[in-house]
This record gives C-alpha cells, sequence and structure tokens, in this order.
C-alpha cells in the first residue's frame, strides 16, 4: 500500500493514522485546523477503548493523566443518591474493568507523538475541499495542495467536508433541547455527600450530568433551543447555584452551548473512501458513547486495511455502521428519555435491582461500555 490519507486529527483520525503507522503503511493526516483542537466534549474512556489504547502502547500516558472511575452513580435532583453501579463485574470480561476520565485533548496530543515516532505525518491547515476517488487511489485537494492516497479515511467530524463531498445522507434527528456544558473550578463533593467522579441526575425540569475530569467538574444542562447564547450564559450562575450551592457563584473555567444530534451515514464505505466516528455517526453525548464508538469505528477500519483484503474492508464498514445503527442510537437515546422522564421515580427501583444484582448488572454494563458490541459476551 503506498499510501492511506486521514481527513482530521481529532482522537478518532489519529487513532486510525496510529494504526496504520504501526503496521507500516505511510500515512498523512490533514487537518483543518491550525493546531490539535483544545476543546474537549468527550471526556470519557470505556474499558474496550483503553485495550485498543493499550495496543497501540498508548494508554500508560493516557492513564498518568485521567482519573480512574470504577464506580458510576445514577441521583435523583432532589432526593440524592439513587443507585451505584461498580464496574467490577467486568473484571471477568475486561483487564480494564472501570473509565477513565480524562478530556480527548489530553489524547490527541499522545496519538501525535506516537504517530510522529511511527514516520506517519500530520499536515494542519490543510481543510479537504474536494474529493476525486478513482478505482485504485483517491485525489484530496485542499487549499492549494492536492493529495493522493491508496485509501481515505473521512474522521472529520461531524460537518464532514468528505461526506458532503460524497454526498453521501447524513439522517436522523436533531433534539428538542441544546446542551450547554460548563466546566467549574469547584469542590462538589462537600456540597452533594455522596458523589462520584460519574454521575446521571434524573429530573423531569432539568436533568444534569456531573462529571469529575483531572481539570474540572463538568456539568452539562439542557437548554432551550431557541434562546440567545448570551441569556443561556447569563443565566447559568444561578442554575449552577441551585444544583449545589457553595455561597457564591461557581468558578466557572468556560462554558458552551451547541445543538445534538442522532444521526448516522447511509453507508460507511463509499469506494476508496471510508467514514469514521462524527463524520459517520453522531449521538448525544450521555454515556460517552460517541467518541468511545468512533475510536473502535477506527481500529477496525485499519485492520481491514492492514489485511489488503476488499470483503473484510466491507464487513468492517457494515459492521461498524449495524454498531451505530442498533446499539449507540438507542443506548444514547434511551438514557436522554430516562432522565427527562415524567416520572423518573419509576426508574428508581429498576436502578436500586439492578445495582443489586451482579448477573444483571454486568448484562447491563456489557453494553453499556460498548463490550457487546465488539465481541461474543455471552
Amino acid at each position: 500500500m503506498r499510501r492511506v490519507l486521514v481527513a482530521g486529527a481529532g482522537p478518532v483520525g489519529l487513532t486510525a493514522a496510529l494504526a496504520l503507522a504501526r503496521g507500516g503503511v505511510p500515512v498523512t493526516v490533514l487537518e483543518a485546523g491550525s493546531e490539535l483542537a483544545a476543546e474537549s466534549r468527550a471526556s470519557t474512556f470505556h474499558p474496550p477503548t483503553l485495550e485498543m489504547l493499550a495496543e497501540l502502547e498508548v494508554l500508560d500516558e493516557l492513564l498518568a493523566r485521567g482519573l480512574v472511575a470504577r464506580t458510576f452513580q445514577y441521583r435523583d435532583r432532589s432526593g440524592g443518591p439513587i443507585a451505584s453501579l461498580d464496574m467490577d463485574v467486568l473484571s471477568g470480561d475486561t483487564p480494564y474493568p472501570f473509565r477513565v476520565q480524562c478530556e480527548q485533548s489530553k489524547l490527541t496530543p499522545i496519538l501525535l507523538d506516537h504517530l510522529r515516532r511511527h514516520g506517519g505525518e500530520v499536515l494542519f491547515g490543510r481543510e479537504v475541499r474536494s474529493l476525486a476517488v478513482h478505482a485504485d487511489e483517491v485525489t484530496a485537494t485542499t487549499v492549494g495542495d492536492t493529495f493522493t492516497g491508496d485509501w481515505l479515511i473521512g474522521a472529520d467530524g461531524a460537518h464532514s467536508a468528505v461526506r458532503h463531498a460524497l454526498g453521501i445522507p447524513f439522517e436522523g434527528l436533531t433534539y428538542p433541547e441544546r446542551f450547554l456544558v460548563a466546566s467549574a473550578d469547584e469542590d462538589l463533593e462537600p456540597l452533594l455527600p455522596g458523589i462520584e467522579l460519574i454521575n446521571y441526575v434524573f429530573d423531569p425540569a432539568e436533568w444534569l450530568v456531573l462529571l469529575r475530569t483531572p481539570d474540572h467538574w463538568r456539568v452539562l444542562l439542557p437548554t432551550p433551543s431557541d434562546t440567545p447564547d448570551a441569556a443561556e450564559l447569563a443565566r447559568l450562575p444561578a442554575r449552577l447555584r441551585a444544583i449545589a450551592d457553595p455561597g457564591r457563584d461557581w468558578k466557572i473555567a468556560h462554558a458552551s452551548i451547541y445543538r445534538v444530534h442522532q444521526r448516522i451515514a447511509a453507508r460507511f464505505r463509499h469506494g476508496r473512501v471510508l467514514l469514521a466516528g462524527d463524520a459517520a455517526h453522531v449521538n448525544n453525548p450521555l454515556g460517552g458513547l460517541g467518541m468511545n464508538s468512533g475510536i473502535h469505528d477506527a481500529v477496525a477500519l485499519a485492520a481491514a486495511l492492514l489485511a489488503d483484503d476488499d470483503n473484510a474492508l466491507d464487513a468492517a464498514a457494515s459492521r461498524r455502521r449495524e454498531v451505530a445503527l442498533n446499539h449507540v442510537r438507542p443506548m444514547s437515546h434511551g438514557t436522554w428519555e430516562k432522565l427527562r422522564s415524567a416520572d423518573p421515580a419509576a426508574h428508581h427501583a429498576e436502578l436500586r435491582n439492578l445495582a443489586a444484582d451482579p448477573h444483571a448488572a454486568r448484562t447491563h454494563l456489557l453494553r453499556a461500555c460498548l463490550i457487546s458490541s465488539l465481541r461474543d459476551t455471552a
């Protein structure tokens, strides 16, 4: 194989590039930005993703930067803790029966460093503008430059220029509310007794998610779809004090508001072009499935390319679309529906029973952590 092009230097694109470079394939990554993205929407790494990063020999560096979460909690906005799920029930299924809390912006420099050590190159300021897909090669045109490879992996995000250039439909739904994510320099443990590193909080009026990362507490809040961003950011301090009140406004490092979609590309392969990550499928962030399933796309597609087997490549692209459609989408959407349920108490007994039954907890966690999407877990 002469060369593989990768569009996008996020965690998905860099993972694919590193896997290929370690297999001896020349790789060129074309990144639209002038540097690696600093924003960190994704911050949870699931067990099978940790296994893949271990195979790529980057896991130790991620663990040194992250927090190990062996449990996660469901809470009621007014009543406190409901139940905690202990991931140790997965100890027979994975060497990493935990989640790692770490911003994706801490992983990408690690991947970039290892990619360069293996001879891969990353070119910044090279947004793909057009593609020419031939029987035996792909040509990508950026501003002033043209690149040719045997294959191209489009990992250039939800607004993928690669997907648009190929005219691949990206169908699904847009959620009725926007999501507001705030990173806070606060110590929430004394204010919310029993809080864990990962917390899903039920409330029919204003559900939320509280996640600890190495640098901050991150709060995810639903936000009306049709109000000005400035107005929502202005009322953020009061909303945060309604969650936990330290007697003053929270110290906010940064906050952002964005629309959330559930969409899947009509196909993940178009001739010699493959789609991965958000370029292929997007979902709400609840459960931390987006980046993780994208990294799984990257590893699966890279393995099929290294096998140099067209049937294996078709099978990998088809399987990854099936996972997005029948595993990731119902899991993430189901969590959203439960958190905002008009009768959240109806789910409390279910969660308590789940936490009390190791067999049921394992079955649930195999799916929630994406293990069952990758292998037989009977």
